[in-house]
C-alpha cells in the first residue's frame, strides 16, 4: 500500500508540476517493481497454499483407495470361501457380488478424482514455474534500469 501512494504522489506531482523529474520516474519505477514483487509473491504463496491443499487431498484420496482396495480384496477372499462353502445360500453370494461391483466403482471413482488432483497440481506447479521465471526477469530488468539509471546520473554529474 505504501509502494501505491507512492506511485500516486510522484503521478499528482507531475500532473502540478507538468512535468516529472528523472529521479521521480526512477522512484515511480522502483514503487512499481516493489508492488508488482509483493503482488507477484502473495500470488505465488496462495498457489502454493492451495497446491499444499490439493496435495493434503491426493493423499486422504490415496488412502481411501488403498482402504477400498483392501476391502475389495477382502471380499474377493470371502467371496472364494463361499464357493468352496456349498453350506451358503446362493443370495448371500449375490449380495457380496454387488458389493464388490460398488467398490470397484467407488474404486474407479476415487482413481479418476485422483488423476484429476495430480493434473491440477501439475499445472499449479508449472503456472509457479511460470510465475518464478517472470518475477526473476522483472529483477533482472529492474538492475537493468538501476543500472542505467547509474550511467545516467554519472553523466548528468560529469555535464554539471
Amino acid at each position: 500500500m505504501s509502494d501505491v501512494a507512492s506511485i500516486l504522489k510522484i503521478q499528482n506531482r507531475g500532473l502540478k508540476v507538468g512535468t516529472v523529474s528523472p529521479m521521480d520516474q526512477v522512484l515511480w519505477r522502483t514503487h512499481l517493481l516493489e508492488a508488482s514483487l509483493i503482488g507477484y509473491t502473495l500470488f505465488l504463496a496462495f498457489v502454493i497454499d492451495r497446491l499444499h491443499h490439493y496435495l493434503r487431498k491426493l493423499i486422504t484420496l490415496r488412502k481411501t483407495s488403498s482402504t477400498s482396495r483392501e476391502e475389495v480384496e477382502k471380499l474377493q477372499m470371502e467371496n472364494r470361501s463361499l464357493r468352496e462353502k456349498e453350506d451358503k445360500s446362493s443370495s448371500e453370494m449375490k449380495k457380496l457380488q454387488r458389493e464388490i461391483a460398488k467398490l470397484n466403482e467407488s474404486m474407479k471413482k476415487l482413481k479418476s478424482e485422483t488423476e484429476e488432483h495430480e493434473r491440477k497440481a501439475s499445472v499449479a506447479e508449472a503456472h509457479v514455474n511460470a510465475l518464478q521465471k517472470q518475477s526473476e526477469e522483472l529483477l533482472l530488468e529492474y538492475d537493468r534500469l538501476l543500472e542505467d539509471n547509474q550511467i545516467l546520473q554519472t553523466q548528468l554529474l560529469s555535464r554539471g
